[in-house]
């Protein structure tokens, strides 16, 4: 084990000469490693010795059993892990610095810049507007269509407290080239979606395409803007969009990959929060689902390849892959009612999953594990992104496995278009 001081601050590491100034055994705060920046996080708050260790991120940091081996570490090291204040930054990422300071971000409430307000946009706001008054300071509008901005702006200022007008976030319109002059960026634009009588049934990936070249185009604006917050995907397919926006903000003129662009930490995805609700409801009218309410899970993307357990402690595959499939195909017949699915997902893929993020509470969000974006309960913390990891049985690990190498070929695909 080797110890550096870094700006005040003892870190510790496996690898010798990675900092010019060694420094005495003790506490660290920090712990230093090297992997791929591109399929590694940039930093995280570290929960179990393993991930100190472990030389890939995939799937198997979602339960510690599959990890390997624990390291030799010192009592001080496991002391700050098991006290929750171990930051682990990946010092191969030429951003890892910038890591550090993301998870520290000013205090109070937060300014946030919603890209497009139709469907989805426009229900988002009202819930951000009506429940958003304790962590939200603002939120910025911006649409080609000048006249819903106009309209939005106007109706959402009409909403307040009778005799407590500041009570709820001001909404006002936001030009193009200040979107990210914020705290967070909610991406709610989309070029495409299936009209309801198309037939298509993977109504999602079906907006790849189309909503790719957008996505792409704003994470470059990012990259140029040196935005240093939150970029949240909510246009379909959700997961996929979310590795789009992270390649394509990390990429030089040149078209090479240099790392100077978002983090993997600043990138998530808001798809798995409906998919969480959906699973309740089923769960709420069928008995048979109803261990779903206590100790129930949904993993992975908004979309094919959802991972519904009816419970982690009592798993039932079968009982798990029926309620998959009610959960995943619910958008369809609320489309067969001759209506498009946007309430609940802008509510609670959106509206609920931002606030709960910006209290440091756990929520449903796509995070990056292993170059992939993949849905699970995560939350933030001073020290770092917390992904959570409890014990699977091999089942239920196995389906995980199966979604993660659909989502690694969709990442493949991609790739060599670029």
């Amino acid at each position: 084990m080797y110890f550096y001081r870094t700006g005040g601050v003892l870190a510790a590491s496996f690898l010798p000469k990675l900092l010019p100034e060694p420094a005495v055994p003790g506490s660290p705060s920090l712990f230093l490693f090297q992997r791929d920046p591109q399929e590694s996080p940039a930093a995280l708050r570290v929960t179990d010795t393993r991930q100190l260790s472990q030389g890939s991120v995939d799937v198997s940091w979602l339960d510690p059993a599959r990890r390997g081996a624990a390291p030799d570490l010192t009592p001080e090291v496991t002391a700050a892990i098991h006290a929750g204040t171990l930051t682990a930054v990946n010092f191969s990422h030429p951003r890892w610095r910038d890591a550090l300071s993301f998870y520290k971000p000013r205090k109070g409430k937060k300014r946030v810049h919603l890209l497009a307000v139709g469907d989805v946009g426009g229900t988002l706001l009202t819930a951000l507007k009506l429940l958003g008054g304790s962590v939200i300071s603002s939120i910025g509008i911006c649409d080609l269509n000048e006249r819903a901005v106009a309209r939005w702006n106007a109706e959402l200022g009409q909403i307040s407290w009778p005799w407590d007008y500041e009570s709820l976030p001001e909404v006002e319109p936001v030009e193009p080239d200040h979107l990210f002059d914020c705290d967070v960026f909610l991406f709610a634009a989309t070029r495409s979606i299936p009209p309801v009588d198309s037939g298509i049934q993977d109504v999602r990936m079906a907006q790849l395409e189309a909503n790719r070249p957008l996505v792409e185009q704003f994470a470059r604006q990012a990259r140029a803007a040196g935005f240093r917050g939150l970029f949240i995907v909510l246009s379909d397919p959700v997961d996929p969009l979310c590795q789009s926006v992270f390649s394509a903000s990390n990429r030089g003129p040149d078209g090479r990959w240099d790392g100077l662009g978002l983090l993997p930490e600043q990138v998530q995805g808001f798809g798995l929060g409906v998919m969480n609700a959906r699973a309740a409801f089923f769960a709420r009218q069928d008995s048979r689902f109803a261990t779903f309410l206590t100790d129930g899970r949904a993993f992975g993307p908004h979309g094919r390849g959802l991972v519904i357990a009816n419970s982690l402690s009592h798993y039932d595959n079968a009982l798990s892959q029926e309620l998959t499939e009610l959960t995943e195909s619910a958008n369809l017949r609320i489309r067969e009612l001759g209506y498009k699915p946007y309430v609940a997902p802008a509510v609670s893929s959106g509206a609920m999953q931002l606030l709960l993020t910006l209290r440091g509470e756990w929520h449903c969000g796509s995070v990056c594990l292993g170059g992939i974006w993949f849905g699970v309960k995560n939350r933030f913390t001073p020290h770092g992104l917390v992904t959570e990891a409890l014990p699977m049985p091999d089942a239920l690990f196995a389906r995980l496995r199966e979604t993660e190498a659909q989502l690694r070929a969709l990442v493949r695909e991609e790739l060599r278009e670029c």
